[in-house]
């Protein structure tokens, strides 16, 4: 089904004239559709224009972009204290670097790991709840107030693992940081369920 009138001869043209992010129009009749139909869908414009004038998208690419670096650098972390307190996973690095006694687990990388760990568990919903959400039209305030509260305490729950701050200061950033999981998909689901 097209999405308006104006469109509807588009239906029957072969989808090898369109590319991304352009419309072939050679031998084409309609040539002259009408442009607001057009940029509604996207159709003859750069993919990345259509990504960056979503401006609660680009503001969850802005942060998510910002939560991968931090588990790249935890995972960095977690290497360099391997090497520091001479800890290995496999006995093959333990007997490059010193022997296999070396080839052991030690509370300072296990630390770092479940630090990762849970970022994983924490950070994947978040990437795709937050494109979902971003994209059924939220106020840029709303969705910027919860990409910032989800980035500042997962920031918060790593610097309390990491430096074994006073608890309960990493059980509470966790539990700040669901809230706007959560209010998420709520608004997700009903927005869905709104349409059904």
């Amino acid at each position: 089904m097209c999405v308006s009138e104006s469109v509807e001869s588009w239906c029957s043209i072969p989808l090898h004239t369109f590319q991304l992010g352009s419309m072939s129009t050679s031998n084409s009749p309609t040539a002259d559709f009408d442009n607001t139909a057009v940029l509604h869908l996207g159709i003859g414009r750069p993919y990345q224009t259509i990504m960056l004038e979503n401006e609660a998208f680009s503001c969850f690419v802005f942060y998510s972009v910002l939560l991968v670096i931090k588990m790249y650098i935890i995972a960095i972390i977690t290497g360099q204290v391997r090497l520091r307190k001479k800890a290995f996973a496999n006995p093959e690095d333990a007997q490059r670097h010193g022997g296999v006694q070396y080839y052991r687990e030690d509370p300072d990388v296990e630390r770092c790991r479940r630090a990762h760990r849970n970022d994983m568990e924490n950070i994947f919903p978040f990437l795709f709840l937050g494109a979902v959400y971003s994209l059924i039209g939220p106020s840029l305030a709303v969705a910027r107030a919860h990409f910032l509260v989800f980035f500042l305490f997962r920031m918060l729950h790593t610097v309390a693992y990491l430096c074994v701050l006073r608890a309960p200061t990493r059980s509470l950033a966790y539990v700040v940081a669901q809230v706007p999981c959560v209010s998420m998909a709520v608004q997700v689901l009903a927005a869905v369920a709104s349409s059904w």
